[in-house]
């Protein structure tokens, strides 16, 4: 939500975005636990894969609950969807939920007295700690639809990270690819995230050593021989 629409935003739902944040966060850490036990425990892993799949489905019905309070409290209605397309995409596909990691880092700062981070550090902070979650989610999702298609390159969970490391950094290999249309909508996506959160770091760090170099000019030869 942006701070013109929060501050348009009715105050009830502005109380219980601010508190739900975090802990909604840590359920989304809880369901990639879950999904990613699904995915990597053997067949007859029993009862784990169940209890998995118990925590994945109840981790997700929080997000539902979430997602209609919210509704009902922006007094919105349907045109909430459109607002928030992107918690609409986080509950289709709750793996992406590593995105709303800025809104996290912000809930978490207005409830601790404590300075905050300058902007450039808080960008490469953000884009590193998603990338690292975003490609952990890619990899799951591609090795769970790849391992067992035929002429599928990703065989492995390590497989599968490599490809999304090589995907996210835009260095594309090519040893390594999905061939299902499943996989090939996950790795679009994961492309598309790279270039921004490259861009996003990168854009940070020339801006930072530019104002180094800024002060830097600004002092002046030292002063004597």
């Amino acid at each position: 939500m942006s701070d013109r629409t929060r501050a348009q935003a009715p105050p009830a739902l502005t109380r219980w975005e601010q508190r739900t944040e975090v802990p909604l966060f840590a359920a989304s850490l809880l369901f990639l636990l879950g999904y990613a036990a699904r995915v990597l425990a053997p067949h007859d892993a029993e009862p784990w894969r169940d209890i998995s799949l118990a925590l994945v489905g109840a981790t997700w019905l929080l997000f539902v609950v979430d997602y209609a309070v919210r509704i009902r409290l922006s007094r919105l209605g349907h045109r909430f969807v459109r607002a928030h397309w992107l918690d609409t995409l986080v509950l289709v596909l709750p793996l992406l939920r590593p995105l709303r990691m800025v809104k996290v880092y912000t809930a978490v700062q207005k409830r601790r007295a404590e300075p905050r981070l300058s902007l450039y550090a808080r960008v490469m902070t953000y884009a590193g700690l998603t990338s690292v979650l975003l490609g952990f989610s890619a990899s799951l999702a591609v090795y769970r639809v790849e391992r067992e298609a035929p002429g599928a390159s990703i065989r492995t969970f390590g497989d599968a990270v490599w490809w999304a490391c090589a995907t996210l950094t835009t260095v594309g290999y090519g040893d390594a690819a999905p061939v299902t249309p499943a996989g090939r909508v996950v790795a679009a996506g994961l492309m598309v995230c790279g270039l921004a959160l490259l861009g996003a770091v990168t854009g940070s760090f020339s801006s930072w050593l530019i104002q180094v170099f800024r002060r830097e000019d600004e002092k002046g030869p030292p002063a004597g021989g």
